[in-house]
């Protein structure tokens, strides 16, 4: 059975954000993800972890300012130098949460940049951060995302971020793939999958339309974690969604798999 995590970012959200940890150990969750982490002094979200029993699975790089509508700058000439030093403040929250996985968001294209010029950017921070990352035993993981939901995204389907590792040539770098973006963007989600287990590090799932609860829309998720444990993924599947109701009022979707993500 696949192995979930709560998504901490979404999940919970009646709730303040510390309070979202012994939310989700309760509701049977063994590991967490959530956006960012840098809000909050390390070793409180270490003691947090430890306080309820859970695993940090997936956190973010640092992605410039989230507030005023930035997604990442990765893809962003005049941000390189932030972006670096983004990573090693990355490395330190990970190494604190005990967290073995982080994303890059690419960032929404800059206007003042070509695609193409836009791409060798994105291409040399990875180059630069991924080996950073392997020296603490930290995957570096990029994520295709919808342009609905952010228009203008510069990373936007599989074959793409296939095609960006490939040119990164880094051993140490990885996709995330979230079953929401890519129904939205392509759709032949096991096929996907399947063909590039090798380098799907990490998978969320929301259902569409909506992103809301798996179950409550148009993927099919009872074959898509069967699909999961057949072709063998041995990876965290992060429950990355926004509830309908309260969080615990629809997770009866989770009740199967229980056992399997306690254990985990």
């Amino acid at each position: 059975m696949p192995k979930f995590a709560a998504n901490l970012s979404m999940l919970f959200t009646e709730l303040d954000f510390l309070a979202r940890f012994a939310a989700a150990a309760r509701c049977g969750f063994a590991g967490v993800e959530y956006l960012f982490p840098y809000a909050y002094p390390k070793e409180q979200l270490a003691a947090t972890l430890r306080q309820h029993g859970l695993k940090q699975v997936l956190h973010n790089l640092p992605a410039g300012n989230w507030e005023r509508g930035e997604r990442g700058i990765a893809c962003h000439l005049d941000r390189v130098g932030e972006f670096q030093e983004g990573v090693e403040r990355a490395i330190e929250y990970a190494r604190a949460l005990g967290c073995r996985q982080i994303n890059c968001l690419a960032g929404i294209a800059p206007e003042s940049l070509t695609l193409n010029r836009s791409r060798e950017v994105f291409v040399g921070n990875l180059k630069w951060a991924a080996p950073r990352l392997a020296e603490h035993g930290i995957k570096l993981l990029i994520e295709p995302i919808n342009t609905c939901d952010i228009p203008g995204f510069f990373l936007t389907n599989t074959a793409q971020a296939l095609e960006i590792i490939r040119d990164a040539n880094e051993p140490n770098l990885y996709l995330q793939y979230d079953v929401y973006h890519m129904q939205m963007m392509e759709g032949n989600l096991a096929d996907t999958i399947r063909k590039n287990l090798a380098r799907i590090a990490h998978i969320q799932v929301a259902d569409v339309p909506g992103r809301h609860e798996p179950g409550t829309g148009e993927i099919n998720y009872a074959f898509l974690f069967r699909h999961l444990d057949a072709i063998g993924y041995q990876g965290w599947v992060g429950c990355e969604y926004k509830p309908l109701a309260k969080t615990e009022d629809g997770l009866a979707w989770l009740t199967p798999y229980e056992r399997a993500t306690a254990r985990a």
